[in-house]
């Protein structure tokens, strides 16, 4: 099903229907296979990045595309219709960019940032360790200053794309306590950085989640991203903008969903008639329709206020419950809707619904997004 949308510019539109056309063109046709036997898709990278679709929502003086959120958002969504996995590391790779676009030096902006907005390079975000993941103040992994710039010593985890980006935005600490963790640029391949084994995943199989170990890895000075200590300010500013993207990625994979189990209950008959026709799962695919609705309305509104420079956090944590909350019921009705059939590898559903499971966990579990809403509401 191609989703009603209300776009703001005519280029707004011609970009999602590009968009709708490669993902069904080199998506689709890939994502069982590569699901089921966990390869990652290089290729699939270099072409959404040829076809500037890595760098939407940055400014085209840093190389990006010039989009506004509420249309890169959408863009996130058409892809995760076809491939999660696919759409949530192009949502991490535009997180790995944030520090380095808005925090970085216009040096450090003009020699990194037209690879990785352009599409040459791909990035990932490392900020959670094995002790340390709601709790980023808690990070022990350490940037040593020496004369030749910085000594990285410690384990990050959870890191999607691990081992397959070109670069890694990590967060490490320069000095004690909540004001001495900072941001770094990390190259792939330097000596003393290697990966552990890819984590054994309910789902997004084909897109590795890894840990990082620094093992007195050595970084230029010029490395660092903002000031020394400015760490979790950036951490936590880059956060907004990426539960956004789950958001939308998660309100993908709900409408891929329901098209599918809307598609199979106009085919499936029983008692003489289509089961769209039998009331009681006419209405169970009317309250999925409604969740998918309700997702989508909940992270373009906070992407329009972030368009529009207002303040989103609240917004953005809201978006992010909401729908991915959205996704693990409409996939799971989905399930519903086909029976048997939805409990089988031969047909997508149960994929989705392993993979919503992880939306509601990762940049944020949906427990402190209940946290932050609540702040906001007691402030």
């Amino acid at each position: 099903m191609t989703v009603d949308r209300m776009l703001p510019s005519r280029e707004a539109a011609d970009l999602l229907d590009l968009t709708r056309q490669l993902a069904e063109r080199e998506l689709a046709p890939r994502v069982a296979e590569a699901e089921a036997v966990e390869t990652f898709p290089a290729e699939v990278f270099k072409i959404i990045g040829a076809a500037g679709l890595l760098g939407l929502p940055y400014p085209e003086s840093l190389g990006g595309g010039g989009q506004p959120y509420e249309v890169y958002l959408q863009v996130l969504e058409e892809l995760a219709m076809r491939w999660a996995a696919v759409a949530v590391t192009v949502s991490v790779h535009s997180l790995s960019c944030f520090p380095l676009a808005t925090f970085g030096t216009p040096e450090q902006q003009e020699r990194w940032l037209p690879d990785l907005l352009g599409g040459g390079t791909l990035g990932a975000y490392s900020l959670s360790e094995p002790q340390a993941g709601s709790d980023a103040a808690a990070l022990a992994c350490q940037a040593e200053r020496d004369a030749g710039g910085y000594v990285i010593t410690g384990t990050k985890a959870w890191i999607t794309g691990g081992g397959n980006a070109d670069s890694y935005t990590l967060f490490a600490r320069t000095a004690p306590g909540s004001q001495g963790v900072s941001c770094f640029l990390v190259p792939a391949g330097l000596p003393g950085l290697t990966f552990g084994q890819p984590e054994r995943k309910m789902g997004l199989r084909a897109v590795p989640t890894t840990s990082a170990h620094y093992d007195g890895v050595r970084l230029p000075a010029d490395r660092l991203i903002g000031a020394e200590g400015q760490g979790l300010r950036i951490a936590f500013s880059a956060l907004d903008s990426g539960r956004l993207g789950i958001a939308a990625v998660a309100t993908g994979l709900a409408q891929a969903a329901l098209d599918y189990a809307v598609g199979y209950a106009k085919e499936r008959r029983t008692f003489g008639q289509r089961i769209i026709d039998h009331e009681g799962l006419a209405f169970l695919l009317a309250d999925m329709a409604a969740a998918a609705h309700a997702a989508r309305a909940t992270y373009l509104d906070a992407a329009r206020r972030r368009d529009a420079g207002r303040p989103y956090s609240e917004q953005a944590s809201v978006a992010k419950l909401v729908a991915t909350d959205a996704a693990m019921k409409v996939t799971t009705d989905a399930v519903q809707v086909l029976g048997g059939y939805g409990y089988s590898q031969e047909f997508p559903v149960e994929r989705y619904l392993r993979e919503a499971k992880i939306m509601q966990i990762f940049e944020g579990t949906n427990q402190i997004q209940r946290l932050v809403i609540s702040r906001h509401l007691a402030s």
